[in-house]
Formats: structure tokens, sequence, C-alpha cells
């Protein structure tokens, strides 16, 4: 990129329509100096250093420079680490609750959520048609960049061939922060549609602590014993916490 396109940082958002949303008047094309030397010197810094020589707000700004071109960004994006804790919260929050925040309308909190959806792709990716069993710390990373920061329950089930090869991944339900209703038998009418022969269940703790209740453990016997009496195989029953996640079959509730 040539020096005079990043000074004037003419390059538009993804969605252009909402660009300087925070401002009540545009500034002009041109940048002040201060905002395009503080852009400039965060480029710099992440290209030397990568993303582990920035803060959480810092990398947030880089995102928000695309969505709004023509303003002073680390203010809101302070103001969205403060109301949504951390990086990987405001990418996962949902589109109403980001637009709630100062500063932010509709094509800014769309591209995070694309930001959301490229992370999730490249993930899934290193799962999808692959042995699962041999791939497991693939199926865990993905499994948390999927759902360990959403606000809301979430149940999904992936299901395999007689390979352990995953053939699909589909969200099943999903609730509220505590509790998301789950059916055992559409889970094992939907193995039987696909040919599956067998599953595991994953699904996620808002509260950040992957213990199973009560219900999680009466829900994935529930769905054990159904599958069972078809000859389909539960592998295991993964928890999805914001710092890690509980097996069902290593803490030995299977």
């Amino acid at each position: 990129m040539c020096a005079t396109r990043s000074f004037h940082e003419a390059a538009l958002p993804l969605f252009p329509g909402d660009e300087d949303e925070a401002l009540a008047v545009p500034l002009p094309g041109r940048l002040p100096s201060y905002i395009a030397d503080h852009r400039k010197r965060l480029r710099a810094r992440f290209q030397d250093g990568g993303a582990g020589a920035m803060p959480d707000y810092e990398l947030l700004e880089l995102l928000l420079f695309r969505s709004i071109p023509r303003q002073d960004v680390k203010p809101l994006a302070r103001r969205l680490i403060d109301r949504f804790g951390d990086l990987n919260r405001v990418i996962a929050a949902e589109p109403a609750r980001l637009v709630e925040v100062e500063g932010m309308g509709e094509a800014s909190a769309q591209d995070l959520k694309i930001v959301e959806a490229v992370a999730q792709r490249m993930a899934r990716a290193r799962v999808m048609h692959r042995a699962v069993l041999s791939s497991w710390a693939a199926l865990l990373d993905y499994c948390h960049t999927t759902m360990a920061h959403r606000e809301t329950e979430q149940f999904r089930v992936l299901y395999l061939d007689r390979k352990n090869v995953l053939i699909a991944d589909e969200e099943q339900a999903r609730g509220t922060v505590d509790h998301v209703p789950v059916y055992p038998r559409e889970v094992v009418k939907r193995a039987l549609e696909l040919n599956a022969s067998a599953l595991i269940l994953v699904h996620n703790h808002p509260s950040g602590d992957p213990t199973p209740s009560e219900q999680d453990i009466a829900m994935t016997a529930q769905i054990q014993d159904a599958a069972t009496a078809l000859g389909i195989v539960l592998h295991d029953h993964l928890i999805v916490g914001k710092e890690r996640e509980l097996s069902f079959r290593a803490q030995n509730y299977l």
C-alpha cells in the first residue's frame, strides 16, 4: 500500500453507507495528522510484532479502521471492550447488542460479524470430512471458536460416518443464558437421515464454567439410550466454557 493511501485512508468499509457512524458531522477527506499517525503506528506494530504485541482494544481498532475510515476509533474500541469484556466477546456479540454501543452502526456491526464468520469457517475447514477422533485438538479449537463466547446456550450435534469422519455439523437448538431445549428423538432421527454411525454432542455454558448440570447429564443419558437402541455410538458430549472444554467421556459421565 502506498504512503499516500495510508495517510488519506481512502479505503472504504465493506458495506458503504454508514461511514463515520459515530460522528454527527463527518470529518473532511483528509484525516487530522494525530489520527493518521496513530493508525500508521498501530499498523506498523501489527506488522512488526503480530497480534501478540497488541492488547484487545488495539486489535479491535485495526478492524474498525476499515469500517469507519475518517474518525478516531480508539474511544469506540474501548467502549466495546468495556461493554462485552474482551475482543472475543465483542466479535461474538449479537448485532443488536453491538449497535447499542455509542458509535456503532449496522454496517460496522456487520463487518465484525463477517470477521467472526471467517474465523469460524477457517476452524471448521480443519475438521470437516476428516477423522475426528484423530483430529481432536482441531475439533476442540473449532468448538471453542464457534461457541465459547456466545451469550446464550447453543446445542450442536456432530454426525460421523463409520470411519469417524465428520459428515455434518448441525445446530439443533438455541436457548437462554442457562438453558437450551434438546429433544433426543430429533437428534437420533437426524442421524438416521444422514446415515451417521456416531455422534458427538456439543453445547456451551455462557457462564464460562463447563461443569455439567443435572439436566445436562440426564439429557445425555437419554440421547445415549436412544442412539444405542439404533446401533449409533455416542462418542462424547463436550461442554464449552470460556477458558476450557469438559469432556463427558474423560470425566466418566459416559
